[in-house]
């Protein structure tokens, strides 16, 4: 049987990206001749972080529909027709024996087309609260591979395959690389530090709170690595230069996450599906702020199920100005509470969701 080609679609944030990645990387392991094109939205991250992976991508001119009225809404027509015209040419020109779907802009018309084409195709969904483009075309693809259970109210139970969330093998091992990552980061593996990542885009409120935190961060003798975002980059870096102090790192954007998550002691995350996904994978204790700004609150559902069976802090948005800094501060010092959450946070991860996930695009492919 000849090796499958594989098309996989979606981006727009981190969170799309890299179970994307973490998909293809765990097909290439069971099938090391497997070909693989991405497609994604046009200026948004994936167009440099596929690439940066090792793997061709393709650019739809496709943008979500804004949540409030707004000009940007306007075009989003034109947009639609354009991404559906160039996702047949990409489709009809790379020849794929199967699609794959991880949510994003990108994803709605590349797997439109593909379905049309009677191309076998699965969607892979992140959250509790499934998005809008992952609904629409639930009816139309042959598995859909979910992380919580209870998807039914979503979609067809007969597609679902419970499978948890795909996260990159090479970002959750951390054996014996605490020195390593001190080094990369230019701290001392011995001092606890306290890690903040706001999202591979950066997290307003986080930001703030830790920016009028890091004083008590610095007097308490705590290490801080602070995921900015590039928007907040400047800022948070003149508040950290005026500190004078080289134990609080900032960077906009985290490449090597492995080491961020050798050298956490504590962790500061909104709640997205991956972030607690990979949480639960590197069993870190963790104080988590949800996003208010998502749909359906899916961020706070996250997170509570996590706070709920003792494995997480919850903060809210509306909160963490008051209580982020003084929690972490709080928490740092308190291993026995660490070891808990820690212990009771592992008990939730699911740890071969990649293989799984490529367990059933293969048995598509070899079914077709």
């Amino acid at each position: 049987m000849p090796s499958p080609k594989i098309i996989i679609s979606g981006g727009g944030t981190g969170g799309h990206i890299f179970p994307a990645i973490a998909i293809a990387e765990a097909i290439k392991r069971a099938e090391p001749e497997a070909e693989f094109l991405f497609v994604g939205a046009k200026g948004r991250m994936e167009m440099e972080r596929v690439p940066r992976a090792g793997y061709d991508i393709k650019g739809l001119w496709i943008s979500g529909i804004q949540r409030s009225l707004t000009l940007k809404n306007l075009s989003f027509p034109l947009k639609l027709i354009s991404s559906l015209w160039n996702a047949r040419k990409i489709v009809k020109s790379f020849k794929p024996d199967l699609a794959v779907g991880v949510g994003g802009y990108a994803s709605g018309p590349l797997l439109r087309v593909a379905t049309s084409m009677k191309i076998p195709s699965v969607i892979q969904e992140q959250n509790s609260y499934p998005g809008i483009t992952n609904k629409l075309l639930a009816k139309s693809v042959n598995k859909i591979c979910v992380a919580y259970e209870g998807m039914e109210r979503w979609f067809p139970k007969e597609k679902i395959v419970l499978t948890g969330n795909p996260v990159r093998e090479a970002v959750v091992d951390l054996e014996g690389k605490r020195r390593d990552a001190a080094e990369f980061f230019g701290l001392n593996p011995e001092v606890p530090t306290l890690v903040v990542v706001g999202g591979s885009l950066g997290a307003r409120t986080i930001n703030q709170s830790v920016q009028s935190g890091l004083s008590a961060i610095r007097e308490n003798g705590y290490q801080l690595i602070w995921q900015t975002g590039k928007i907040f980059a400047d800022q948070a870096k003149a508040a950290v230069e005026e500190m004078g102090t080289e134990s609080l790192v900032t960077l906009p954007f985290i490449d090597r996450m492995d080491y961020a998550y050798a050298m956490a002691d504590v962790l500061i995350s909104r709640a997205g599906a991956m972030s607690v996904s990979e949480i639960c994978l590197v069993a870190k204790p963790a104080i988590l702020v949800p996003s208010p700004n998502v749909a359906e609150d899916h961020q706070t559902k996250n997170a509570k199920a996590l706070a709920d069976n003792n494995a997480a802090v919850l903060v809210k948005d509306s909160e963490a100005h008051d209580q982020l800094i003084t929690e972490a501060i709080s928490l740092l010092g308190a291993k026995e509470r660490c070891v808990e959450l820690s212990k009771n946070a592992s008990k939730m991860a699911f740890s071969s969701a990649s293989d799984e996930i490529a367990k059933e695009v293969l048995n598509l492919f070899r079914k077709s």
